[in-house]
């Protein structure tokens, strides 16, 4: 973008200049309304959530014998919700900021298969197009056992067909594993910013890994084209897809399940607010979706990001969506958290949301490893550097005065972590304060 440009867009987005001086911004969503106002934009309503319920529920049987770390739930990936009172504490200490209300973890970094939140939305999609296909063969009918799958007859089937997918780790580890499981040929693309380890775990697992000098858009663009020219490939596209979307919904009623058997009450005297980490936004997107639908307006959804990946955030606040990149401002994209080094982001997801989103803000990698650092102290919990980017979210929030917090109940969403090495965790504590 040319200086001229930057200058009008500062001139017309203020905000625009903390963003290219990489401060810790916050920013309230003046958008931001209600459900039944909001939920048109989307363009998907709970009945599409409903049947990805109805289609997790049809592989249960599968997915407890493919990966035998599912049984204990019966086949079902969801993840555990657990108090973080010391932290709580922590968080208070170390900002100056009274946090009113009660502070809770969502451990998607610690879901099976994969150990992030892209097992929900990753996984989802791989057994929708295996199921797709299978049914269109005459293979399999909705009334089935879907444990029939794992019979040598429908791998070799499957085996017929690939998949490929542009990824900065996560999801491509969810993506790999699942798909490797099914008996598809996978391809993942991975970005520059993509860690060693997950690219061996991948490998593994007998996943064809090709790796890029570049960042995220160019292996999305990259995995998008050498799909392209294979008839039986199918891409998962990460910025554009419905289907990864609805996967990541189905956290709504489950949370709200959740909530129940614990006694917790979501009303308008006792409101939630979630702290979602955000790289091109088809996870925390979807998982928003599907709390709106679950809670209704007593849910204010937060989108979190690094001070050098803000692509979410200028998206929404200038209306520009994915028709501008971190990169035309200046801004480098460089982050340690790989997860959300994304410098544009989903237009689908920036379009359909940004009217059910209360806020979003930035933060620095020191911030991230700081708090990695005192959840590891305070509570023995580890995850990866992303997945902390919503623990600023209470301070943020308790900071700006403009909600009643006396009852409320602050979720932050725990995105990655729980299969990051030892070795790997150990630096990451080492960078922490």
């Amino acid at each position: 973008m040319e200086n001229a440009n930057i200058t009008s867009l500062v001139a017309q987005y203020p905000l625009v200049e903390e963003l290219i001086a990489l401060k810790e911004t916050t920013w309230f969503n003046p958008k931001a309304t209600s459900l039944a106002e909001g939920l048109p934009w989307v363009g998907l309503t709970q009945a599409d959530v409903d049947d990805a319920h109805a289609r997790l529920a049809r592989f249960a049987p599968w997915l407890a014998q493919a990966f035998p770390e599912t049984a204990k739930n019966h086949g079902i990936i969801e993840s555990a919700l657990v108090a973080l009172p010391t932290m709580h504490s922590r968080l208070e200490k170390e900002s100056g900021i009274t946090i009113p209300g009660t502070l809770l973890l969502k451990k998607d970094s610690h879901l099976p298969i994969s150990g992030s939140i892209k097992a929900r939305g990753g996984i989802y999609e791989v057994l929708a197009h295996a199921e797709k296909l299978a049914l269109a063969a005459g293979l399999l009918s909705l009334e089935d056992d879907y444990s029939k799958l794992l019979e040598p007859q429908y791998r070799e089937f499957f085996g017929r067909h690939s998949i490929a997918v542009g990824s900065t780790g996560n999801l491509g580890l969810s993506i790999g594993i699942a798909s490797a499981r099914v008996g598809f040929k996978v391809t993942v693309h991975m970005s520059a910013d993509a860690r060693e380890w997950k690219k061996a775990k991948l490998r593994s697992h007998g996943v064809t890994v090709v790796e890029y000098e570049q960042d995220y858009g160019v292996a999305v663009e990259q995995g998008r084209k050498a799909a392209e020219s294979d008839p039986n490939c199918f891409f998962i596209d990460d910025e554009n897809s419905h289907t990864l979307f609805l996967g990541y919904a189905v956290a709504g009623e489950r949370l709200k399940a959740q909530f129940t058997e614990q006694g917790r009450v979501i009303d308008a005297e006792h409101p939630l607010f979630v702290y979602l980490p955000c790289g091109v936004g088809g996870g925390p997107g979807g998982v928003a979706f599907g709390l709106k639908l679950a809670f209704g307006d007593h849910v204010h959804c937060i989108f979190a990001e690094p001070t050098h990946s803000p692509c979410m955030l200028l998206g929404v606040y200038t209306g520009l969506h994915d028709q501008i990149a971190v990169q035309d401002l200046g801004i480098d994209n460089l982050t340690a958290a790989d997860g959300l080094a994304v410098g544009r982001a989903s237009g689908f997801v920036g379009r359909a949301m940004e009217r059910l989103l209360d806020g979003f803000y930035t933060l620095s990698d020191q911030s991230m490893y700081d708090m990695l650092g005192w959840l590891a102290q305070e509570e023995n919990i580890r995850l990866e550097p992303s997945a902390l980017a919503g623990m600023a979210g209470p301070v943020r929030i308790a900071a700006s005065g403009r909600y009643a917090l006396e009852n409320a109940t602050h979720l932050v969403w725990a995105t990655g972590g729980g299969m990051v090495p030892e070795d790997e965790m150990e630096k990451y504590l080492a960078k922490g304060q």
